[in-house]
């Protein structure tokens, strides 16, 4: 039982600790009070609608908690967010069965999400949202995408770029290493960007990291393990 609990609360993202974690708290919460506050500065046509939307907290989890994630980068943030809206919105104003045009948003939202390269969790939330919001999000239609959707996501990732820079993190994520130190460790690993994107390709699954930083991942494990053996360490 000690061993089933153990495992069950461990950290599931590699490299997570307690201090980044809490930093990540503090960041989001400053982040999203200051996003309200933004949303409160402008004036929004409807009056009923909300100066901030729900999916925004969850975008705030992954801008703050996992900046380095492809899901998280700026463009996947504000774009996902927008389009998805704006697919919702569609399904909302012609499928005349909710239900339907539930299920239809969220697979479009994921659909234009991919193909515009900006695939965002909780832009599924906001097109849901498009669908089965309050009157006020009905009546707003299209303009909803941009007030308050678009206004919040934009002032998010603008504070969560500010947060990174000063907590010591690349926001829009970059590969830790330089291209030029990122060369030599591939070739001292002793295999190269191509490997790694038929290895991803022989897996069934999608995974949370780019391919930048998964080679040099891998590079920098292989390095370290050449060194073990080797008895350096």
């Amino acid at each position: 039982m000690p061993g089933n609990r153990r495992s069950i609360f461990t950290p599931l993202l590699a490299g997570a600790s307690f201090w980044p974690r809490l930093a990540a708290c503090v960041g989001a919460a400053i982040g999203i009070s200051l996003t309200m506050l933004v949303g409160s500065q402008f004036a929004i046509p409807i009056s009923d609608l909300p100066i901030i939307v729900a999916p925004v907290g969850a975008s705030a989890v992954l801008a703050f908690a996992v900046p380095a994630s492809p899901l998280a980068q700026p463009w996947s943030v504000v774009g996902g967010n927008v389009i998805s809206t704006l697919v919702g919105v569609a399904a909302a104003q012609y499928i005349p069965d909710q239900m339907i045009a539930a299920g239809v948003a969220v697979g479009g939202a994921i659909l234009f999400m991919s193909l515009l390269r900006c695939l965002h969790p909780p832009g599924g939330a906001a097109a849901l949202t498009a669908v089965i919001g309050s009157p006020a999000i009905h009546a707003a239609g299209y303009a909803f995408a941009f007030a308050p959707v678009a206004l919040n996501s934009i002032a998010l990732v603008t504070l969560a770029m500010v947060f990174h820079r000063y907590g010591g993190h690349s926001y829009p994520h970059q590969p830790a290493l330089s291209p030029a130190v990122a060369d030599s460790v591939r070739q001292a690993a002793g295999f190269h960007l191509e490997d790694i994107d038929l290895a991803v390709e022989d897996m069934a699954d999608s995974f949370d990291i780019s391919r930048e930083d998964l080679d040099l991942l891998l590079a920098r494990a292989e390095i370290h393990a050449l060194e073990r053996r080797a008895g350096a360490r």
